[in-house]
């Protein structure tokens, strides 16, 4: 039996809002556009980001969208390369929550709207790039709410829907859950709200990430043999 807990980063991992904030409202003022207000930005966060521009600018057309997208990567590389990224900090107790989970022998992802590279970084500026068995982001997969990350993350660790719990801020991340047919979890410390989650379909949704390893374990339990 494989167990598999797979993340959301964004607003579940860490809280980088500021720096997608900063560097969205710089690709609109850059395409002449007004920048959306940084609550709809929140909002977006988790999906896929050609996806998410097209949220946040609906009367553009699909090649403002991908223009905007392209921009808002160029100007996040050079907060980075220039000195003027911000810290992502891990939100409290998931550094904590993870070692817990891998001492228990559950396997762990991520699936995220972030690319191959901003996940890496992220990972490996905290040292939590050991922990993690399978990384899906929106480099190799549609956006979020489609299943396809979660079922490759499955494919990679070997897991079943059945043993795999997904837990994410958004309600994208629920309803991808829900798609894949896997647990979903909430958590309260992000970017959608508690009623959202829930009407969303989350089992629970957590007010601290603590709390994650016991309601894990409850939702897919370890074989007799393996408590003993």
């Amino acid at each position: 039996m494989t167990r598999l807990a797979v993340f959301d980063c964004d607003g579940t991992l860490a809280d980088g809002q500021a720096n997608i904030c900063r560097a969205m409202e710089a690709a609109f003022d850059s395409a002449g556009l007004a920048p959306p207000p940084r609550a709809a930005i929140r909002r977006i966060v988790g999906l896929s980001l050609v996806e998410a521009v097209a949220r946040l600018a609906p009367d553009q057309d699909p090649a403002s969208h991908l223009a905007l997208a392209e921009d808002y990567k160029r100007h996040f590389r050079a907060m980075r390369t220039g000195g003027g990224l911000a810290d992502e900090p891990l939100f409290d107790g998931v550094r904590e929550a993870l070692e817990q989970l891998a001492d228990s022998g559950w396997l762990l992802g991520v699936a995220t709207g972030k690319s191959d590279r901003g996940l890496a970084l992220l990972l490996e500026h905290h040292g939590l790039s050991r922990y993690f068995v399978t990384l899906q982001t929106a480099d190799r997969h549609p956006s979020k709410p489609h299943p396809s990350m979660l079922e490759l993350a499955m494919a990679e660790a070997g897991a079943d829907p059945r043993d795999t719990v997904m837990i994410g801020d958004t309600s994208f991340d629920i309803a991808m859950a829900a798609a894949a047919g896997v647990h979903p979890i909430g958590v309260a410390w992000g970017y959608h709200s508690v009623a959202e989650l829930t009407a969303a379909g989350a089992c629970h949704v957590l007010d601290h990430a603590s709390a994650l390893p016991a309601l894990a374990e409850a939702l897919c339990p370890a074989p007799a043999e393996l408590r003993a």
